[in-house]
């Protein structure tokens, strides 16, 4: 899932590596986007017609509805990774939710205003869970994975700047490298 402004074009690239590391992928366009990578939010572009509300909250029904549909067509759970606004999303629908296995988590944090507080919606998450940020954000993130209940987390930041989002594994990043080897590091343990 898509960060703010952006489509599934977010992951043109990084879906080929995780189709190299043996992962079926989906990359889901949310009602809140528009294009990245020269990929046009069609999902957004539908919600706009249709005069739908496309903030950060309402793209959770999209989110719910995908990996509802993946769960129950290939009767496996699924792995969900999110980046920025749809990471915190990501955590939060993951609890609770039988349809998911882990979360992978790209920059979360408290985006919604006074709608949701992410940190106490998300304490009785109990699913493995990745999170990893910019060097900037991870103390942000490692204080809203303090109170979640599982005790399988990981949270990484590389040593130098790193990037929002899932973008930090876009090749052009400079900590590509250390993002990947994290993340690998976490998909091998789970």
């Amino acid at each position: 899932f898509h960060q703010a402004g952006w489509s599934r074009g977010e992951y043109k690239d990084i879906v080929k590596r995780f189709h190299k590391l043996g992962f079926n992928c989906m990359a889901v366009d949310l009602r809140s986007g528009k294009e990245v990578n020269g990929v046009v939010n069609q999902t957004a572009l539908d919600a706009q017609k249709k005069k739908k509300d496309t903030e950060y909250l309402d793209a959770e029904q999209d989110m719910i509805a995908a990996i509802d549909n993946l769960y129950k067509k290939n009767n496996e759970q699924v792995v969900i990774l999110g980046s920025s606004y749809s990471a915190s999303l990501c955590l939060k629908v993951a609890v609770g939710n039988p349809a998911v296995e882990r979360v992978i988590a790209y920059s979360p944090g408290e985006y919604f205003g006074k709608k949701l507080k992410l940190k106490d919606a998300i304490k009785k998450l109990d699913k493995p869970v990745y999170v990893a940020s910019s060097a900037e954000e991870k103390a942000g993130c490692e204080d809203l994975m303090k109170e979640v209940l599982t005790g399988d987390k990981m949270v990484f930041a590389p040593g130098s700047a790193g990037k929002h989002g899932a973008s930090a594994l876009w090749k052009s990043n400079p900590n590509y490298y250390d993002y990947w080897i994290s993340l690998m590091m976490f998909l091998d343990k789970n």
